[in-house]
Formats: C-alpha cells, structure tokens, sequence
C-alpha cells in the first residue's frame, strides 16, 4: 500500500508498506489508531494509539478550520486512503500525495503557553 510517511522533525515521504495490521504496527511502533482528521473522509492518518502516553516525540499539530492546534500526533505516522464504503486501507492516490505532502511539509516544534499548544515550524538554520 502506498501511504505518506511522516516521521518527527523529517519531511514527509510516499513509501510501500504492507496492507495487513502488523506492517502498520511496525510503522507507528505498536497499536494503530485511526484519526479521521480531514475534509476528506477518505483519508485517514494512521499514528501510534498511546503515542503522548509513552513519551513518543511530538510530530504534527492537527488544526481546526480557525488554523488552532486541537490535537498533536506523536511518533510517526502514516497518512492513506480509507474508503468510507469499504472496511480497508487503500493507497493514496496521486492528488492524495500532493494534497497531504503539502498539509504535513513542514517539520514543526511545538511551545505550551497558558495551557495552548502553539505549533511552530522546525527549519535548519545555517551559518
């Protein structure tokens, strides 16, 4: 199955993985959790159930249609098709890629002030 791999701190990246629960398993490192956090109901984001729980790094804010951070997935994750007319996961298709390479492009850190998580984008700096 062709997904969207985002990893802490890393750019996204299309890769294969397996299709059954196992080789999703391995990706996120443990129990899979299905987040449907899209317009789109056709797209999931596949991350680690316990993520924050055992202290995986933080990787991507999830935003609200106001830009706010309601939520953020620890560990990395996987973003693929999920047929609301179907039980399986399902490759991304070539729109899907560019749509959610462009949603996740860019690694972020994440400040806590006043109780609000505030999502700010991780870029290398030279000198």
């Amino acid at each position: 199955m062709r997904v969207l791999l985002v990893e802490p701190k890393q750019v996204p990246k299309v890769v294969d993985i397996g299709e059954d629960l196992k080789a999703m398993q391995e990706v996120v490192g443990g129990i899979i959790q299905v987040v449907y956090p899209f317009k789109n109901p056709d797209v999931a984001v596949v991350c680690h159930d316990e993520g924050k729980v055992i202290g995986m790094p933080l990787n991507r804010g999830l935003r609200g249609e106001d830009g706010k951070v309601y939520d953020i997935i620890s560990g990395t994750f996987f973003v693929c098709g999920a047929p609301v007319d179907g039980e399986d996961f399902v490759s991304l298709t070539e729109e899907q890629v560019a749509t959610y390479s462009q949603w996740f492009a860019t690694p972020e850190q994440f400040v806590f002030i006043d109780g609000q998580a505030l999502a700010l984008p991780l870029v290398e700096v030279t000198v």
